[in-house]
C-alpha cells in the first residue's frame, strides 16, 4: 500500500506545533493491598472532585491523559518470530528501553492499554477499548477478560460521560469493550471515530464488522473519518486540540491520536509501535502488519516527527505507558 503526498501533508499540518519537551515519566501507583476495589473507586472519585490528578496521568496543556491498563500477559509467539528482522543488538537496545517486556528465553510480555483524555468542562475522550469481556472476539488469543470497566471506575469515569471513543484500528484487542456482547454500546453517549479506509477494508463476516461496526451503525454512533481530523479544540490559536492522523500499514486505516496542549504534544501511537524493538529500530517489521512497507514508513515518519517536537508517546503494548523521545 502506498500513501500520497497529500496524506502526509495533512498529517504534518496536524502535528505542527512549537516543540516543548515533557521531561520524565510518572509511575503508575497501585492501591495498597488492604484497600478493596470499592474503597479504591470511592477514593478515585474523591480525588477527581478535589481537582487533584490521578497517579500516572500526564498533563498536556488543558488536557490530562490517563493510562488505563485493560490486560497484560505473554504473547503467543516468541519475540523473534513476531519480529523476524530484529538483530541481537536491536533486542539489547530494546531491553534497555522496556525491560518488562522480556520474559524467560524468547518469550515476550505485553500490556493492552487504553487512554482517557480529559479536557476542559470534563469533556472525555477514550482511545481504544481493550480486549473486552471473556467472550469477546479477542478471547482466542488475548488474556481476557479485560478490566477496563474497573479501570474507568478507579479513574472516576462513568461510561455515560465519555463523548468520543477513538479506535486506532479494528483489531480485536483494541475494540473489545466498544460494545457489550449483545451489541449495546458500552459508551452510550459517545461517537466512535474510526478511519473510513479501515471500515472499507473489512469483509461482511469479519468480527470487527459484525461485533462493532454494524451495531454502532445501527445506533448512529459510528463516525468514519476521512484522513486527518480535529476532534476537539480548546480556545483559539495555541489553546490546544485533539486530532487523529492516519498512520496506515499495521492495518489499512490505522490512525494515531495527537493531543496538543498549545505547544506540548502527546501522541497515542496505537500499534505503530508494538514492541520497544520498533522504537530503537523503526525499520523492524511486525509479523502481523497488513502492509509492512507502509507500516515502516508510518513508524519512521511518526517517530521522526515526535523527536523533532519533543513529544511524549503513549503506548498501547509496551509495559511502560510513556516514552519521552525528546
Amino acid at each position: 500500500m502506498s500513501e500520497t503526498s497529500a496524506e502526509f501533508g495533512r498529517r504534518r499540518f496536524l502535528l505542527a506545533a512549537t516543540a516543548v519537551t515533557v521531561a520524565g515519566s510518572l509511575s503508575v501507583a497501585s492501591p495498597a493491598g488492604a484497600v478493596d476495589a470499592g474503597r479504591a473507586a470511592t477514593r478515585a472519585r474523591e480525588v477527581r472532585r478535589a481537582g487533584r490528578p490521578m497517579l500516572g496521568s500526564r498533563p498536556v496543556g488543558p488536557f490530562r491523559v490517563t493510562p488505563l491498563l485493560d490486560a497484560s500477559g505473554p504473547f503467543f509467539l516468541d519475540r523473534q518470530q513476531a519480529f523476524p528482522e530484529a538483530t541481537p543488538q536491536d533486542w539489547e537496545s530494546a531491553r534497555a528501553v522496556d525491560p518488562g517486556a522480556f520474559g524467560p528465553g524468547e518469550t515476550w510480555h505485553l500490556d493492552f492499554r487504553c487512554f482517557a483524555i480529559r479536557g476542559p468542562r470534563d469533556r472525555l475522550t477514550l482511545v481504544d477499548a481493550g480486549v473486552g469481556p471473556a467472550d469477546s472476539p479477542a478471547s482466542g488469543w488475548a488474556p481476557v477478560p479485560g478490566r477496563l470497566p474497573a479501570e474507568l471506575d478507579l479513574a472516576g469515569i462513568d461510561p455515560a460521560d465519555v463523548d468520543t471513543v477513538v479506535l486506532t484500528h479494528l483489531h480485536e484487542d483494541h475494540f473489545g469493550w466498544s460494545v457489550a456482547p449483545d451489541g449495546t454500546p458500552m459508551f452510550p453517549n459517545a461517537r466512535y471515530v474510526v478511519q473510513r479506509r479501515e471500515v472499507a477494508a473489512l469483509t461482511a463476516d469479519e468480527a470487527a464488522m459484525t461485533y462493532v461496526v454494524d451495531p454502532l451503525r445501527a445506533t448512529g454512533q459510528l463516525d468514519e473519518a476521512d484522513g486527518a481530523a480535529r476532534l476537539a479544540t480548546v480556545g483559539r490559536g495555541a489553546g490546544g486540540w485533539i486530532g487523529v492522523v492516519p498512520t496506515p500499514g499495521h492495518t489499512p486505516g490505522h490512525q494515531s491520536v495527537v493531543v496538543d496542549g498549545g505547544g506540548r504534544q502527546l501522541i497515542v501511537t496505537g500499534d505503530v509501535l508494538v514492541h520497544a524493538v520498533q522504537l530503537v529500530d523503526p525499520g523492524v517489521g511486525y509479523r502481523f502488519e497488513a502492509d509492512p512497507e507502509a507500516a515502516r514508513r508510518s513508524r519512521q515518519w511518526l517517530l521522526a516527527q515526535a523527536r523533532a517536537r519533543g513529544a511524549v508517546l503513549a503506548t498501547a503494548h509496551l509495559t511502560r505507558p510513556w516514552i519521552d523521545v525528546g
